[in-house]
Parts: structure tokens; sequence; C-alpha cells
């Protein structure tokens, strides 16, 4: 009994390590530690950080997702951000959830676009800490979160090589990108509390042309797996069969899927352990898999 007693403990011990440890990993960590540029403040909404989901190491695979969750620009939905990346963690992907700066605290393009750049570069600039491959490192992103996403899938750079900031001479080009019910344009089909808090009530026609992502598209836009649903009266299916459309145009590889059911916003449709997640989640997997991020 107290040999059982002894065995017990210790399994519990090494438990409580395994979660300590996956805690402290979750730490959200600021973009910039001398602030961010453009910062109105110090408060926690002026500080984009990163939070680091880490897959049981013998299920790694190497890749890595940056997650940027949804919220009109005015705030950031957990369960596409912290819910994706567990589900992501699962199946071996190394995820980073982005809080990013938003038009509900005073914030306006470029400050958004800023800091999902600087959340890629500082992916593969801290690659070895995570032991990640820095050709695996793509973004994912739900209704306005997916604009973030595909702006950055559009107006990515290749890095500063001289620059004193040795996370700035990395790349900010994704090597995929995961669009769910997204808002694309700025245009017709756009979602209109996004468009205000992204740039205003009174954008310039040129400023709505650069930051409707479907006329963004180009050759070296990376490939994307998109996903929308027919009853989304939100962010309508147009914004999704455009970029689609566009990258068609450009010979860029894509996957498309449009439901036929579900609002807008859904997510996995599921919690924890996500047993039985909305079929896009299944659908996703098969494409990344053909993508080399997934065993």
């Amino acid at each position: 009994m107290i040999l059982a007693l002894k065995n017990l403990l210790a399994v519990a011990i090494v438990f409580s390590s395994v979660l300590l440890s996956r805690a402290e990993m979750q730490t959200p960590v600021p973009l910039w530690p001398a602030g961010a540029p453009g910062a109105l403040g110090t408060n926690s909404y002026d500080i984009p950080t990163l939070t680091a989901y880490l897959p049981d190491a013998t299920n790694a695979t190497g890749a890595a997702l940056v997650i940027c969750p949804g919220g009109g620009y005015a705030h950031l939905a957990p369960h596409e951000g912290n819910d994706y990346a567990l589900w992501l963690n699962q199946h071996g992907i190394t995820c980073f959830v982005l809080k990013y700066r938003l038009g509900l605290n005073g914030y306006r393009h470029p400050a958004m676009l800023q800091d999902a750049a600087r959340a890629v570069r500082w992916v593969r600039a801290h690659a070895d800490d995570y032991k990640l491959d820095v050709e695996r490192v793509g973004i994912m992103g739900s209704s306005a979160g997916g604009h973030l996403a595909a702006t950055l899938l559009t107006h990515f750079d290749a890095g500063n090589p001289d620059a004193a900031d040795v996370i700035e001479r990395q790349s900010s080009r994704p090597d995929l990108g995961i669009l769910c019910y997204a808002v694309i344009t700025m245009g017709k089909f756009t979602h209109q509390g996004s468009h205000n808090y992204l740039l205003g009530t009174n954008a310039p026609p040129e400023l709505e042309t650069a930051l409707s992502n479907e006329l963004q598209v180009s050759s070296n836009t990376p490939p994307c797996f998109i996903w929308t649903t027919f009853e989304d009266k939100t962010v309508p299916m147009e914004n999704s069969m455009m970029f689609a459309a566009a990258l068609r145009k450009n010979h860029v590889p894509f996957a498309l899927h449009i439901y036929e059911k579900g609002g807008h916003g859904m997510g996995l449709k599921d919690k924890p352990p996500f047993a039985h997640p909305h079929p896009w989640a299944g659908d996703c997997l098969f494409w990344l898999n053909e993508q080399k991020f997934t065993k």
C-alpha cells in the first residue's frame, strides 16, 4: 500500500510539473520589449504579444502557425485563438496566438499589420528555441483576424538584413495561410465594423483598395486553405470567393470550402478535447498534411 501511494505521488508530481511547464509556455511575450511602433500608451492593449502553445514533443512536426483571433478589430475571440491552438497542438503543430492592437483602442492600419508581420518574424527568429522549421511558418485568422492574415499574405516583405534588431532581419512572408470566414475586401462585401475600426469612417479610396486583399494577390502569395458558409450573414461568402478567384488567376494553389450550414464566428463548433469538430477541421488537416505541416 505504501509503495503504491509513493508511485501515485510520483506520477502526480510529474503530471503537475508538465502542467506547470505548459502554463509557463503559455505566458504572453511582448513582440517589442521596448514598446511597439506607434504605441498610444503602456496599457495591456497597447502591447502586442504572442502566446506559445506547444504540442507534445513526441508528436511535434516542427511546423508553426501564428493565429489571429477574430472580433471585428474591436476585440479578440478566445475560441478563435486558444481553442484553435489546443486543437492544432493535438496534431503536432506549434502555435502562437497573437494579441494584436485594436481599433476599439484607437489604433488604425498599419498597427495591426505591423503586429502580424512582427509575429511571423519573431517565430522565425526563435525557431531554434522551439525546434521549428523556418520554412514551415504559416498564419491563420478568423473573420477580422482572417483579414489581418490575408493582409500579411499579400503585404509581406523579405526583412531587413542590416537591421540591428535580429528579429527584423527575418522575412514576414508566411509559408501558408488558413482563412476562416475571413473579411477580405474593404469594398462592396466588407464587414462594415471591421472596415471602420481598421481604416476609420472616412478612409480614402486608395487605402480601401490597398487593404482589399483580393486586389493585392500576386504569384508570390502563399498557398491558402479558405472556408466559409452559405449561411454567414455577417461576412458574406463573396469575400472568400473573391480571394480564391484572385489566387486562381495568379496560379497560387488553394483549397476553398463553402459549407451550407453554420453562422459566422462558430470556430471549431466544439470544445476540448475536440472529439466532434465541424467538418472544416478535418478538411483543413487533410490540406495541412499535403503541405507537410502534419505527419
